[in-house]
């Protein structure tokens, strides 16, 4: 035993130390690199939600107010639009918040494109027309890196009940009843469905004659 003691450890059992050591240390940065991929979706998922909820509330704060006013005349029939909506495109008419212009109606654009953005322009109503804001001539992002956008309108039927889901609203005469948009994030998760009631609708279908849009 003394003689063994005083030689030291065998090389046998350095090899069998080192291979510990080693197998410790991997699975030591296995675990850290887990943890760290872990934190850095949840980070970007708690980003994406914060994001969803900021286009959501500023759309739903805004839909759910829009105003009945026309925001294009047609010279000719006299006719009035004053909510247009297309699957990826709609239009209407509310009052701006303060932080994005000096307040009143504006009719706003919101668009989504082949480019997965979604985007909000504005434009001061007068008169039943729209008049470029040189203040807020720029079109402002909601949302990008988005792998669809799909808005749909709903409206009375003919009995005065709800009626059906529809992928355009062409009565641009009268506020649809309410308006849903259907989006799926970069990573092709689904965002919660958003269904907003318009407060100021007079709930006329929405698959009447297309009113004249403006260029």
């Amino acid at each position: 035993m003394s003689r063994r003691r005083a030689s030291g450890f065998t090389l046998l059992e350095v090899l069998v130390a080192l291979v510990l050591l080693a197998a410790g240390l991997a699975l030591a940065f296995a675990t850290l690199r887990a943890a760290t991929t872990l934190a850095e979706r949840g980070e970007l998922r708690a980003q994406g939600n914060e994001r969803m909820r900021a286009v959501q509330g500023f759309l739903r704060r805004n839909l759910s107010t829009a105003l009945p006013l026309p925001f294009h005349t047609d010279p000719d029939t006299f006719r009035q639009s004053r909510f247009l909506g297309e699957p990826d495109r709609l239009r209407f008419v509310a009052d701006l918040p303060g932080y994005l212009g000096r307040g009143g109606p504006y009719l706003y654009d919101i668009q989504a494109d082949e480019q997965g953005r979604l985007s909000a322009r504005f434009a001061l109503v007068q008169t039943g027309q729209t008049v470029e804001d040189a203040g807020i001539a720029r079109p402002e992002l909601l949302a990008d890196g988005l792998r669809s956008v799909r808005f749909r309108y709903r409206g009375m039927d003919g009995q005065g009940g709800l009626g059906p889901w529809q992928d355009a609203w062409r009565s641009g005469e009268l506020l649809p009843l309410q308006v849903a948009m259907d989006v799926r994030g970069e990573d092709g998760r689904a965002w919660p469905t958003m269904i907003v009631s318009l407060l100021h609708s007079e709930g006329g279908a929405g698959g009447g004659a297309q009113a004249q849009a403006p260029p």
